[in-house]
């Protein structure tokens, strides 16, 4: 049987539209610097929350006139034209003075004559955030917000003056400025502080991951954008995709890059390998100059095994499943995180279509899944205590990232596979697969809030070393710690042994070998 495929948070972008003269969203916040922690929820918040009313529209038929008085009736700044559902041009109130009344155009003329025609659109389910660099990414004042390919309003650069705090968005702006790589090195290397600014504001570990993921993303599209400025643009639909913790939204401080393309099936190695070589070694290249090091499995686009083209990747998928020896259990967890960057999206999604099914319908593959995931235990001794570590390097130490959050990430990418839920965030997979989390609803809730505690304390310990100027780490130390927090950390890893042994339970795991 199929199943129902739950889809990531994506910008879906309809046409460059063009830019106009005039304020734009980073000028709307200029000298604002206060910080507050809802100020930073805000920003990932879906934009469909800031609708208010429904857009106004006209017929393609309609006049400049037209278009005038359903502004002025409806007190609006710009009206839709719309031919049936679809989106054919937008005409706000500066396009009838600049395009229309100063050029002395008849008011009878036809209104799409003066309009942006198909303008970009964005999706319903995508962040504030995400829509604010859009924005002044590409100079634009009115967005049309989609759901289900239905327009439900229009947002506007000054429907956001009221949200959030400005660095990020600063931020993510020099990003989409820059037209080389230096300048790209030298944006990004505001990153730490953002960090440790958004640590400051007692922002979530949820918030702060899609934030910094966010400029993440940005690097990688601005990336995209030189290379094929260098290169020309592509001989082929292809589709750039991040895994790891980029791909689950889930990103700190800069880490490594996990990365890969997905290649339209036209692909032939004679004639399109170069360009797609050169492409991948150029964003993979400059990730790297940014800080996002190379990965040290090679699991990036740079390498020709993770550059292949849609139908490869079924395969892959197809054998990781059927045969899920301990080096397919390893590539699943990287690959089943796959989130779409740049590019097509239909090539990310008809993967998705095809594997997500696929492994719900292989119980055998979900066992050794879940046996797999139970490898990663929190760092708990035999008599519930916290187990410090003995290494030399990193003496009385507990790693934050694989003793703590790993064993919930790979719990809740179990629960996904087994729901069919293509989601990569952890948090959102585990709230998605809620019922189906073995114990109880509580449990469930128990176990994003373990996630939550966890990630925070990682958020805080890695801001601290920064304000100290020491490199950002993974590695709590016991001294760090008040008898307080140790045993609200021994509470947090026992929620994470119950449910991994309610896993075990209903995997059986223990009869696989």
């Amino acid at each position: 049987m199929g199943c129902a495929i739950h889809a990531a948070k994506r910008i879906v972008p309809t046409r460059r539209q063009t830019g106009r003269q005039g304020t734009t969203i980073e000028d709307c916040y200029k000298g604002r610097q206060d910080v507050r922690d809802d100020d930073i929820s805000e920003m990932t918040r879906p934009i469909s929350d800031l609708v208010t009313r429904s857009a106004v529209s006209i017929d393609v038929a309609a006049t400049i006139q037209d278009a005038a008085r359903h502004m002025h009736a409806n007190d609006v700044s710009c009206v839709l034209i719309v031919d049936d559902t679809t989106i054919r041009g937008i005409v706000t109130d500066r396009d009838i003075r600049n395009r229309a009344a100063a050029d002395g155009r008849p008011v009878s003329d036809a209104a799409l004559s003066i309009a942006s025609e198909h303008p970009i659109t964005v999706d319903a389910t995508a962040t504030i955030f995400e829509v604010m660099l859009l924005m002044t990414r590409k100079r634009i004042h009115h967005l049309p917000v989609m759901r289900d390919g239905q327009v439900i309003g229009v947002i506007t650069a000054t429907s956001l003056m009221r949200s959030q705090y400005t660095s990020p968005v600063s931020l993510g702006n020099s990003i989409h400025r820059q037209t080389d790589l230096q300048g790209l090195v030298n944006a990004t290397a505001q990153t730490a502080a953002l960090q440790k600014n958004l640590a400051s504001a007692d922002a979530s570990a949820y918030n702060i991951g899609h934030i910094m993921t966010a400029i993440t993303d940005a690097t990688t599209n601005q990336l995209l954008v030189l290379a094929h400025q260098a290169l020309g643009p592509a001989p082929i639909p292809y589709a750039w995709a991040a895994a790891g913790s980029q791909g689950r939204s889930e990103q700190t401080a800069k880490t490594d890059q996990d990365n890969c393309l997905i290649l339209d099936d036209a692909f032939e190695a004679s004639r399109h390998g170069e360009y797609f070589e050169k492409l991948a070694n150029f964003v993979c290249d400059g990730l790297n100059a940014c800080g996002y090091v190379y990965c040290p499995g090679n699991m990036m686009a740079s390498n020709p095994q993770w550059r292949v083209t849609l139908q490869q990747w079924k395969k892959y998928f197809e054998r990781w499943i059927t045969q899920p020896d301990s080096k397919a259990l390893m590539l699943t967890c990287v690959f089943f995180d796959l989130r779409f960057i740049g590019g097509d999206a239909q090539l990310m999604k008809q993967l998705q279509e095809t594997v997500f099914p696929m492994a719900k319908k292989n119980g055998i593959f979900l066992s050794y899944m879940a046996a797999n995931a139970l490898s990663h235990r929190p760092a708990l001794s035999w008599w519930g205590g916290l187990n410090w570590s003995q290494a030399k390097k990193h003496p009385k130490s507990i790693n934050l990232k694989h003793q703590a959050i790993v064993p919930i990430v790979d719990l809740a990418r179990v629960y996904a596979l087994s729901e069919c839920v293509v989601l990569s965030n952890t948090h959102d997979r585990l709230a998605a697969a809620n019922h189906n989390i073995p114990a109880s609803a509580s449990s469930a809730h128990d176990l994003r809030d373990t996630l939550a505690y966890l990630g925070k304390i990682r958020i805080q310990h890695q801001a601290t070393q920064t304000r100290a100027g020491e490199k950002a780490d993974n590695y709590l130390r016991q001294k760090s710690l008040s008898r307080f927090e140790t045993i609200r950390i021994q509470h947090a890893f026992k929620t994470i042994t119950q449910l991994q042994a309610a896993l075990a339970h209903r995997y059986q795991t223990r009869n696989l070998t």
